[in-house]
């Protein structure tokens, strides 16, 4: 019979790196407290910390940060900006110093409980969570400002809830300060809100991490326009990918295969179908017009319905 990975005390890594055994935090001293922690695994995502992190400590009991070995000051940044809005108490920095393989089929090659395994790299992050509910976050997700107020409501209500919450989010691509383009032709609702408990942990999928469920759970799905994912037209989207082109053939690939359709399309100065260009006005950020003002006024649900792509239609 085979052992569920949530059982016992934690789990040993094979390279004997004791200090970075994970012990699940259900069976830490004085257990598990009500609320709801984002927990953000990255990697040289400090550019977009003004944005994700504001709104995020403000919804959430806690915000943990796990740095994998940024060049860029990601550690650094996330405690300004902690700082700078006066919710340093609310936020936690964890270094991860060991590389990690990349999604595909680097990941693919490399054993469940290596310290190199993106599954044991998950739940050694979500084995510092203190609280009962936790939220798997981005580094380059930006709460739109009925984001932030739906996550600051569920945050005290799934303190002891027994559910998955599955958020909505559209790639915001960013060009300049003052213009990005913002899919609106996929509509991506991820499971990011889950209890924490051994029926909800990490194991390894074929192309990466996937955390485990019971058989029958509850499901909510929350509406959309609440979260954009930053994209910087200027970077590299697609590094932590042993191979993009591959979303080509893969079935399972279905929302990366139309990030780098859409990538590639701007890149090569077009636009494609279902994505609207935002310009923000003169001395605001773009990120800041689109989750501010852009898309909490705009009617749901989002239709994009002009041919050349050039105006967004919307209707309610």
């Amino acid at each position: 019979m085979t052992v569920p990975i949530g059982s016992g005390h934690g789990i040993t890594n094979l390279e004997g790196h004791e200090d970075f055994d994970i012990v699940w935090p259900w069976n830490q001293p004085g257990g598990l407290r009500r609320g709801a922690t984002a927990v953000l695994r990255v990697k040289n995502e400090a550019p977009g910390l003004r944005f994700v992190l504001p709104p995020l400590l403000r919804a959430c009991d806690h915000v943990l940060l796990v740095d994998n070995g940024s060049d860029d000051g990601t550690g650094e940044e996330a405690l300004r900006v902690a700082a700078e809005h006066g919710l340093e108490d609310r936020f936690t920095l964890e270094e991860y110093p060991f590389q990690v393989a990349r999604a595909g089929a680097e990941h693919l090659s490399v054993n469940e409980r290596s310290v190199h395994s993106l599954a044991y790299f998950y739940n050694w992050c979500f084995s510092h969570v203190r609280t009962r509910y936790s939220w798997k976050w981005d580094g380059d997700m930006v709460l739109t400002t009925e984001g932030e107020v739906s996550m600051a409501d569920l945050s005290w209500q799934v303190g002891t809830a027994e559910a998955v919450i599955r958020f909505p989010r559209h790639g915001l691509y960013i060009e300049s300060d003052r213009r990005a383009f913002l899919d609106l032709g996929l509509r991506n609702i991820e499971e990011w809100g889950f209890p924490m408990s051994p029926d909800y942990v990490y194991t390894k999928a074929p192309e990466w991490e996937i955390r485990t469920t019971p058989d029958h759970i509850e499901m909510f799905a929350l509406p959309q326009g609440l979260c954009v994912e930053l994209k910087w037209l200027d970077g590299d989207e697609f590094a932590h990918w042993t191979n993009p082109e591959s979303f080509a053939t893969s079935i399972r690939n279905r929302r990366k295969r139309r990030e780098w359709l859409v990538w590639n399309a701007l890149h090569a100065g077009e636009v494609p179908e279902g994505v609207v260009e935002i310009v923000a006005p003169e001395g605001v950020h773009v990120v800041d017009h689109v989750t501010h003002t852009w898309l909490p006024r705009a009617p749901r649900p989002f239709v994009v319905d002009d041919p050349d792509h050039a105006r967004l239609h919307l209707r309610a």
